[in-house]
Protein backbone atom coordinates (compact mmCIF):
# COMPACT_ATOMS: atom_id res chain seq x y z
CA UNK A 1 0.00 0.00 0.00
CA UNK A 2 3.13 2.29 0.92
CA UNK A 3 4.85 1.59 -2.58
CA UNK A 4 1.04 2.55 -4.56
CA UNK A 5 0.48 5.93 -2.35
CA UNK A 6 4.08 7.14 -2.92
CA UNK A 7 3.45 5.92 -7.42
CA UNK A 8 0.50 7.63 -7.46
CA UNK A 9 2.17 11.05 -5.30
CA UNK A 10 4.63 10.84 -8.37
CA UNK A 11 2.56 10.63 -11.13
CA UNK A 12 0.10 13.66 -9.76
CA UNK A 13 3.28 15.75 -9.27
CA UNK A 14 4.89 14.82 -12.99
CA UNK A 15 1.02 15.39 -14.50
CA UNK A 16 0.29 18.74 -13.15
CA UNK A 17 4.38 20.01 -13.98
CA UNK A 18 3.45 18.65 -18.22
CA UNK A 19 -0.50 19.69 -18.29
CA UNK A 20 -0.03 20.42 -22.17
CA UNK A 21 1.85 17.54 -22.83
CA UNK A 22 -0.93 15.28 -21.02
CA UNK A 23 -3.50 17.35 -23.45
CA UNK A 24 -2.17 16.48 -26.52
CA UNK A 25 -1.10 13.21 -25.39
CA UNK A 26 -5.00 12.87 -24.36
CA UNK A 27 -6.04 14.18 -27.87
CA UNK A 28 -3.84 11.58 -29.85
CA UNK A 29 -5.22 8.60 -28.44
CA UNK A 30 -8.94 10.15 -28.58
CA UNK A 31 -8.53 10.38 -32.09
CA UNK A 32 -7.16 6.97 -32.99
CA UNK A 33 -9.94 5.50 -30.93
CA UNK A 34 -12.64 7.38 -32.77
CA UNK A 35 -11.21 6.59 -35.73
CA UNK A 36 -11.11 2.54 -34.88
CA UNK A 37 -14.57 2.80 -33.84
CA UNK A 38 -16.30 4.72 -36.42
CA UNK A 39 -14.37 2.36 -39.26
CA UNK A 40 -15.58 -1.18 -37.27
CA UNK A 41 -18.98 0.67 -36.72
CA UNK A 42 -19.38 1.28 -40.51
CA UNK A 43 -17.73 -2.36 -41.17
CA UNK A 44 -20.39 -3.62 -38.73
CA UNK A 45 -23.33 -1.53 -40.47
CA UNK A 46 -22.02 -2.81 -43.79
CA UNK A 47 -22.45 -6.12 -42.98
CA UNK A 48 -25.59 -6.13 -41.55
CA UNK A 49 -27.34 -4.07 -44.11
CA UNK A 50 -25.89 -6.49 -47.36
CA UNK A 51 -26.84 -9.56 -45.24
CA UNK A 52 -30.84 -7.90 -44.77
CA UNK A 53 -30.41 -6.72 -48.51
CA UNK A 54 -29.78 -10.17 -49.16
CA UNK A 55 -31.99 -11.93 -47.09
CA UNK A 56 -35.25 -9.72 -48.75
CA UNK A 57 -35.09 -12.22 -51.20
CA UNK A 58 -35.73 -14.77 -48.98
CA UNK A 59 -33.69 -17.24 -46.46
CA UNK A 60 -32.53 -20.81 -47.50
CA UNK A 61 -33.70 -21.35 -50.80
CA UNK A 62 -32.69 -22.33 -54.14
CA UNK A 63 -34.52 -21.30 -57.47
CA UNK A 64 -34.78 -23.72 -60.38
CA UNK A 65 -35.09 -22.80 -63.98
CA UNK A 66 -35.98 -25.01 -66.60
CA UNK A 67 -32.99 -26.60 -69.17
CA UNK A 68 -31.69 -29.32 -71.09
CA UNK A 69 -29.81 -32.18 -71.17
CA UNK A 70 -25.94 -32.35 -71.18
CA UNK A 71 -25.02 -35.79 -70.89
CA UNK A 72 -26.84 -39.10 -72.52
CA UNK A 73 -28.74 -41.27 -70.64
CA UNK A 74 -30.50 -44.75 -71.03
CA UNK A 75 -29.59 -44.49 -74.65
CA UNK A 76 -31.30 -41.34 -75.22
CA UNK A 77 -29.06 -38.71 -76.62
CA UNK A 78 -28.03 -35.31 -74.63
CA UNK A 79 -30.18 -31.75 -75.91
CA UNK A 80 -33.65 -33.03 -74.30
CA UNK A 81 -35.69 -30.19 -72.98
CA UNK A 82 -36.90 -30.65 -69.68
CA UNK A 83 -40.37 -28.62 -68.55
CA UNK A 84 -41.99 -29.32 -65.19
CA UNK A 85 -45.69 -28.53 -64.85
CA UNK A 86 -48.29 -27.51 -62.49
CA UNK A 87 -48.68 -30.56 -60.65
CA UNK A 88 -44.83 -31.35 -60.51
CA UNK A 89 -45.17 -29.42 -57.24
CA UNK A 90 -47.05 -31.36 -55.36
CA UNK A 91 -45.33 -34.32 -56.82
CA UNK A 92 -42.45 -33.04 -54.91
CA UNK A 93 -43.72 -32.18 -51.70
CA UNK A 94 -45.27 -35.93 -51.83
CA UNK A 95 -41.43 -37.09 -52.09
CA UNK A 96 -39.85 -34.39 -50.19
CA UNK A 97 -41.85 -33.57 -46.47
CA UNK A 98 -38.82 -32.53 -45.20
CA UNK A 99 -38.78 -29.21 -47.48
CA UNK A 100 -40.11 -25.98 -45.95
CA UNK A 101 -41.62 -25.10 -49.33
CA UNK A 102 -41.60 -26.06 -52.48
CA UNK A 103 -43.28 -23.10 -55.01
CA UNK A 104 -43.68 -23.34 -58.75
CA UNK A 105 -44.02 -19.94 -60.52
CA UNK A 106 -45.17 -18.81 -63.80
CA UNK A 107 -44.25 -15.30 -65.54
CA UNK A 108 -46.36 -13.32 -68.25
CA UNK A 109 -44.29 -10.37 -69.28
CA UNK A 110 -45.02 -6.84 -70.38
CA UNK A 111 -48.82 -7.61 -69.88
CA UNK A 112 -51.57 -5.05 -69.62
CA UNK A 113 -52.62 -3.61 -66.15
CA UNK A 114 -55.16 -1.05 -66.50
CA UNK A 115 -56.91 1.13 -63.78
CA UNK A 116 -59.50 4.08 -65.09
CA UNK A 117 -57.20 5.62 -67.78
CA UNK A 118 -53.79 4.60 -66.60
CA UNK A 119 -52.28 1.25 -68.39
CA UNK A 120 -48.68 -0.69 -67.31
CA UNK A 121 -47.15 -3.09 -68.91
CA UNK A 122 -45.74 -5.42 -66.08
CA UNK A 123 -44.81 -8.62 -64.90
CA UNK A 124 -47.28 -10.79 -64.26
CA UNK A 125 -45.65 -13.63 -61.53
CA UNK A 126 -48.58 -16.75 -60.93
CA UNK A 127 -47.21 -18.42 -57.59
CA UNK A 128 -48.38 -20.86 -54.42
CA UNK A 129 -49.19 -18.84 -51.82
CA UNK A 130 -46.31 -20.02 -49.93
CA UNK A 131 -44.71 -17.63 -51.78
CA UNK A 132 -45.47 -14.63 -49.76
CA UNK A 133 -43.73 -15.87 -46.87
CA UNK A 134 -40.33 -17.48 -48.58
CA UNK A 135 -40.01 -14.37 -50.75
CA UNK A 136 -40.64 -11.96 -47.73
CA UNK A 137 -43.54 -9.69 -49.47
CA UNK A 138 -44.89 -8.77 -46.61
CA UNK A 139 -48.04 -6.80 -46.63
CA UNK A 140 -48.92 -3.07 -45.98
CA UNK A 141 -51.15 -2.46 -43.65
CA UNK A 142 -54.63 -2.92 -44.24
CA UNK A 143 -53.38 -5.92 -46.77
CA UNK A 144 -52.84 -9.04 -47.53
CA UNK A 145 -51.11 -11.82 -49.36
CA UNK A 146 -52.23 -14.74 -51.30
CA UNK A 147 -54.11 -17.51 -49.73
CA UNK A 148 -54.77 -20.93 -49.68
CA UNK A 149 -58.32 -20.44 -50.57
CA UNK A 150 -57.62 -17.97 -53.14
CA UNK A 151 -55.10 -20.73 -55.12
CA UNK A 152 -57.76 -23.77 -54.31
CA UNK A 153 -61.00 -21.43 -56.06
CA UNK A 154 -59.14 -19.92 -58.45
CA UNK A 155 -60.07 -15.99 -57.21
CA UNK A 156 -58.87 -13.16 -58.92
CA UNK A 157 -56.94 -12.01 -56.75
CA UNK A 158 -54.23 -9.78 -57.65
CA UNK A 159 -50.99 -8.71 -54.96
CA UNK A 160 -48.62 -5.73 -55.93
CA UNK A 161 -45.10 -4.47 -55.66
CA UNK A 162 -45.25 -1.12 -54.24
CA UNK A 163 -43.24 0.45 -56.96
CA UNK A 164 -46.11 -1.08 -59.40
CA UNK A 165 -48.68 0.01 -57.25
CA UNK A 166 -47.57 4.03 -57.14
CA UNK A 167 -47.43 3.80 -61.04
CA UNK A 168 -50.98 2.32 -61.79
CA UNK A 169 -52.44 4.18 -58.19
CA UNK A 170 -50.59 6.80 -57.28
CA UNK A 171 -51.27 8.29 -53.91
CA UNK A 172 -54.45 6.32 -54.05
CA UNK A 173 -54.92 3.25 -51.56
CA UNK A 174 -55.41 0.17 -54.08
CA UNK A 175 -56.28 -1.93 -51.48
CA UNK A 176 -60.28 -3.30 -52.28
CA UNK A 177 -60.10 -1.73 -55.85
CA UNK A 178 -60.43 -3.66 -59.24
CA UNK A 179 -57.93 -3.40 -61.98
CA UNK A 180 -57.66 -5.43 -65.78
CA UNK A 181 -54.99 -7.32 -65.89
CA UNK A 182 -55.21 -8.78 -69.62
CA UNK A 183 -58.72 -7.58 -70.13
CA UNK A 184 -59.54 -9.57 -66.90
CA UNK A 185 -60.98 -7.92 -63.66
CA UNK A 186 -59.00 -8.82 -60.38
CA UNK A 187 -59.67 -7.28 -57.03
CA UNK A 188 -56.23 -5.75 -55.43
CA UNK A 189 -55.53 -7.48 -52.14
CA UNK A 190 -52.41 -6.17 -50.61
CA UNK A 191 -49.13 -3.92 -51.67
CA UNK A 192 -46.26 -5.35 -50.58
CA UNK A 193 -44.42 -3.14 -47.83
CA UNK A 194 -40.98 -1.29 -49.29
CA UNK A 195 -38.08 -3.56 -49.25
CA UNK A 196 -33.97 -2.87 -50.15
CA UNK A 197 -33.65 -6.29 -51.82
CA UNK A 198 -30.05 -7.01 -53.41
CA UNK A 199 -30.26 -10.50 -55.36
CA UNK A 200 -32.94 -10.74 -57.60
CA UNK A 201 -34.29 -12.82 -60.66
CA UNK A 202 -36.46 -11.18 -63.60
CA UNK A 203 -36.36 -7.86 -62.32
CA UNK A 204 -36.94 -6.10 -58.30
CA UNK A 205 -40.31 -7.66 -56.24
CA UNK A 206 -41.05 -3.83 -55.74
CA UNK A 207 -42.35 -4.07 -59.75
CA UNK A 208 -44.21 -6.87 -60.35
CA UNK A 209 -47.97 -8.10 -59.40
CA UNK A 210 -48.35 -11.40 -58.06
CA UNK A 211 -51.69 -13.69 -58.50
CA UNK A 212 -52.62 -17.52 -57.44
CA UNK A 213 -50.62 -20.04 -59.91
CA UNK A 214 -54.18 -21.84 -60.59
CA UNK A 215 -55.45 -18.59 -61.61
CA UNK A 216 -52.47 -18.00 -63.85
CA UNK A 217 -52.82 -21.24 -65.60
CA UNK A 218 -56.66 -21.02 -65.77
CA UNK A 219 -56.45 -17.41 -67.70
CA UNK A 220 -53.24 -17.30 -69.43
CA UNK A 221 -53.42 -21.50 -70.40
CA UNK A 222 -50.48 -22.78 -69.22
CA UNK A 223 -48.91 -25.73 -67.89
CA UNK A 224 -45.20 -25.53 -67.63
CA UNK A 225 -43.39 -24.06 -64.45
CA UNK A 226 -41.13 -21.01 -65.73
CA UNK A 227 -39.06 -22.08 -62.99
CA UNK A 228 -39.81 -24.13 -59.40
CA UNK A 229 -38.22 -22.64 -55.72
CA UNK A 230 -37.60 -25.24 -52.85
CA UNK A 231 -36.91 -24.00 -49.63
CA UNK A 232 -35.27 -25.67 -46.81
CA UNK A 233 -35.08 -25.32 -42.59
CA UNK A 234 -31.27 -25.42 -42.17
CA UNK A 235 -28.31 -23.90 -44.53
CA UNK A 236 -26.78 -26.95 -44.33
CA UNK A 237 -29.26 -29.37 -45.76
CA UNK A 238 -29.37 -27.74 -49.33
CA UNK A 239 -26.75 -29.49 -51.10
CA UNK A 240 -28.69 -32.81 -49.96
CA UNK A 241 -31.87 -31.50 -50.87
CA UNK A 242 -30.82 -30.67 -54.46
CA UNK A 243 -28.98 -33.75 -54.84
CA UNK A 244 -32.82 -35.83 -54.05
CA UNK A 245 -34.44 -33.34 -56.18
CA UNK A 246 -32.72 -34.11 -59.92
CA UNK A 247 -32.78 -37.75 -58.17
CA UNK A 248 -36.59 -37.36 -57.83
CA UNK A 249 -37.12 -35.74 -61.31
CA UNK A 250 -33.90 -37.59 -63.16
CA UNK A 251 -36.15 -41.12 -62.91
CA UNK A 252 -39.10 -39.38 -63.76
CA UNK A 253 -37.90 -37.50 -66.95
CA UNK A 254 -35.81 -39.57 -67.75
CA UNK A 255 -32.19 -37.75 -67.56
CA UNK A 256 -28.77 -38.40 -65.54
CA UNK A 257 -29.00 -36.33 -61.94
CA UNK A 258 -25.49 -35.82 -61.86
CA UNK A 259 -26.23 -33.47 -64.95
CA UNK A 260 -26.41 -30.23 -63.97
CA UNK A 261 -27.68 -28.26 -67.03
CA UNK A 262 -31.07 -29.48 -66.80
CA UNK A 263 -32.76 -26.92 -63.77
CA UNK A 264 -29.78 -24.20 -63.97
CA UNK A 265 -29.76 -23.30 -60.08
CA UNK A 266 -29.36 -20.58 -58.15
CA UNK A 267 -28.18 -21.63 -54.61
CA UNK A 268 -28.37 -18.49 -52.06
CA UNK A 269 -27.29 -20.77 -49.50
CA UNK A 270 -23.87 -20.94 -51.48
CA UNK A 271 -23.72 -17.54 -52.72
CA UNK A 272 -24.57 -16.23 -49.05
CA UNK A 273 -21.35 -17.69 -47.83
CA UNK A 274 -19.53 -16.02 -50.69
CA UNK A 275 -20.83 -12.68 -49.16
CA UNK A 276 -19.86 -13.62 -45.86
CA UNK A 277 -16.76 -13.74 -46.78
CA UNK A 278 -16.90 -10.65 -48.83
CA UNK A 279 -18.30 -8.32 -46.00
CA UNK A 280 -15.64 -10.02 -43.40
CA UNK A 281 -12.44 -9.17 -45.28
CA UNK A 282 -13.83 -5.85 -45.83
CA UNK A 283 -14.38 -5.62 -41.79
CA UNK A 284 -10.40 -6.91 -41.47
CA UNK A 285 -9.12 -4.33 -43.82
CA UNK A 286 -11.16 -1.57 -42.25
CA UNK A 287 -10.13 -2.93 -38.51
CA UNK A 288 -6.33 -2.74 -39.73
CA UNK A 289 -6.75 0.81 -40.65
CA UNK A 290 -8.05 1.71 -37.46
CA UNK A 291 -5.54 -0.39 -35.55
CA UNK A 292 -2.97 1.64 -37.29
CA UNK A 293 -4.31 5.06 -36.85
CA UNK A 294 -4.91 4.05 -32.80
CA UNK A 295 -0.91 2.47 -32.65
CA UNK A 296 0.09 5.66 -34.56
CA UNK A 297 -1.13 7.27 -31.14
CA UNK A 298 0.11 4.75 -28.98
CA UNK A 299 3.57 5.04 -30.81
CA UNK A 300 3.25 8.84 -30.09
CA UNK A 301 2.79 7.92 -26.21
CA UNK A 302 5.77 6.07 -25.94
CA UNK A 303 7.87 8.69 -27.47
CA UNK A 304 6.84 11.33 -25.15
CA UNK A 305 7.44 8.60 -22.11
CA UNK A 306 10.66 8.31 -23.57
CA UNK A 307 11.25 12.12 -24.13
CA UNK A 308 10.41 12.49 -20.18
CA UNK A 309 12.73 9.81 -18.99
CA UNK A 310 15.48 11.50 -20.73
CA UNK A 311 14.56 15.05 -19.80
CA UNK A 312 14.34 13.30 -15.71
CA UNK A 313 17.25 11.47 -16.20
CA UNK A 314 19.20 13.30 -13.45
CA UNK A 315 16.23 13.65 -10.92
CA UNK A 316 15.80 9.71 -11.50
CA UNK A 317 19.29 9.27 -10.86
CA UNK A 318 19.43 11.26 -7.66
CA UNK A 319 16.30 9.28 -6.27
CA UNK A 320 17.75 5.99 -7.00
CA UNK A 321 20.79 7.17 -5.04
CA UNK A 322 18.94 8.32 -2.25
CA UNK A 323 17.28 4.86 -2.14
CA UNK A 324 14.26 4.62 -4.18
CA UNK A 325 12.95 1.50 -4.99
CA UNK A 326 12.35 0.08 -8.63
CA UNK A 327 8.80 -0.17 -8.61
CA UNK A 328 8.79 3.79 -7.21
CA UNK A 329 10.55 4.14 -10.75
CA UNK A 330 8.81 2.34 -12.93
CA UNK A 331 5.16 2.66 -11.41
CA UNK A 332 4.81 6.29 -11.92
CA UNK A 333 5.97 5.67 -15.61
CA UNK A 334 3.81 2.90 -16.12
CA UNK A 335 0.50 4.44 -14.58
CA UNK A 336 1.05 7.91 -16.87
CA UNK A 337 1.49 5.75 -19.91
CA UNK A 338 -1.78 3.88 -19.11
CA UNK A 339 -3.76 6.43 -17.51
CA UNK A 340 -3.13 8.77 -20.58
CA UNK A 341 -4.86 5.79 -22.98
CA UNK A 342 -7.35 4.92 -20.95
CA UNK A 343 -8.62 8.49 -20.05
CA UNK A 344 -7.77 8.96 -24.01
CA UNK A 345 -9.57 6.12 -25.36
CA UNK A 346 -12.71 6.64 -22.93
CA UNK A 347 -12.63 10.32 -24.61
CA UNK A 348 -12.58 8.87 -27.96
CA UNK A 349 -15.45 5.91 -27.10
CA UNK A 350 -18.07 8.47 -26.10
CA UNK A 351 -17.74 10.92 -28.85
CA UNK A 352 -17.80 7.88 -31.21
CA UNK A 353 -20.75 7.08 -29.53
CA UNK A 354 -22.25 10.15 -29.79
CA UNK A 355 -21.31 10.53 -33.51
CA UNK A 356 -22.81 6.73 -34.62
CA UNK A 357 -25.66 7.90 -32.02
CA UNK A 358 -26.41 11.27 -34.21
CA UNK A 359 -25.62 9.06 -37.52
CA UNK A 360 -28.68 6.65 -36.83
CA UNK A 361 -31.38 9.69 -36.94
CA UNK A 362 -30.27 10.02 -40.43
CA UNK A 363 -33.31 8.98 -42.68
CA UNK A 364 -32.12 5.91 -44.95
CA UNK A 365 -35.26 5.14 -46.95
CA UNK A 366 -34.75 6.93 -50.47
CA UNK A 367 -31.19 7.64 -49.50
CA UNK A 368 -28.97 5.21 -52.06
CA UNK A 369 -26.16 5.45 -50.49
CA UNK A 370 -27.56 4.61 -47.02
CA UNK A 371 -29.35 1.78 -47.72
CA UNK A 372 -26.53 0.41 -49.28
CA UNK A 373 -23.96 1.11 -46.67
CA UNK A 374 -26.78 1.19 -43.63
CA UNK A 375 -26.15 2.72 -40.65
CA UNK A 376 -22.80 2.74 -38.59
CA UNK A 377 -23.47 -0.43 -35.60
CA UNK A 378 -21.52 -0.54 -32.48
CA UNK A 379 -21.06 -4.03 -30.85
CA UNK A 380 -20.10 -5.90 -27.99
CA UNK A 381 -17.40 -7.84 -30.35
CA UNK A 382 -16.35 -4.14 -31.14
CA UNK A 383 -16.45 -2.82 -28.03
CA UNK A 384 -13.70 -5.78 -26.34
CA UNK A 385 -11.59 -5.37 -29.24
CA UNK A 386 -10.82 -1.52 -28.83
CA UNK A 387 -10.79 -1.92 -24.96
CA UNK A 388 -8.04 -5.02 -25.87
CA UNK A 389 -5.78 -2.76 -27.99
CA UNK A 390 -6.49 0.32 -25.29
CA UNK A 391 -5.23 -1.71 -22.73
CA UNK A 392 -2.37 -3.22 -24.90
CA UNK A 393 -0.79 -0.14 -25.70
CA UNK A 394 -1.50 1.89 -22.54
CA UNK A 395 0.60 -0.82 -20.76
CA UNK A 396 3.38 -1.13 -23.32
CA UNK A 397 3.36 2.42 -23.98
CA UNK A 398 4.23 2.88 -20.28
CA UNK A 399 6.62 -0.31 -19.95
CA UNK A 400 9.57 0.28 -22.04
CA UNK A 401 10.29 3.54 -21.07
CA UNK A 402 9.65 2.92 -17.42
CA UNK A 403 11.99 -0.06 -17.93
CA UNK A 404 14.56 2.34 -19.37
CA UNK A 405 14.06 4.92 -16.52
CA UNK A 406 15.10 1.69 -14.07
CA UNK A 407 18.36 0.51 -15.42
CA UNK A 408 19.51 3.89 -15.36
CA UNK A 409 22.83 4.41 -13.63
CA UNK A 410 22.88 6.88 -11.06
CA UNK A 411 26.83 7.33 -11.74
CA UNK A 412 26.04 8.37 -14.96
CA UNK A 413 23.05 10.59 -14.67
CA UNK A 414 26.08 13.47 -13.83
CA UNK A 415 26.35 14.03 -17.54
CA UNK A 416 22.91 15.00 -17.79
CA UNK A 417 22.42 18.78 -17.45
Amino acid sequence: MRNLRVIFQMFAQSAQIQKKRAYLTIAAIAWGTVAILLLLAFGEGLKLQLGKNRRAMGENIAVMWMGETSKPWKGMPPGRSVRLRLDDVEYLENRMPELAAVIGEMVSWRTALVYGRKTVNGRINGVNWEYGEVRKHFPQAGGRFLTPGDEQNQRRVVFLGDEMARDIFGEEDPVGKTMLIDNAPYTVVGVMQYKRQMGAYGGPDSNHAVIPITTFKAQFGRERLGNILIQVREPGEMKGALRRFNEIFGAKYGYDPTDDRVFPTWDTVESSKVMTNMTLGIQIFLGIIGGLTLLIGGVGVANIMYAVVKERTREIGVKMALGSRRAWIIGPFLLEGLTYTLVGGALGIVMAILLITAMSFIPTQGNDVMEFLGKPTLSIEIGIVVSLILGSIGVLAGYFPARRAASIDPATTLRYE
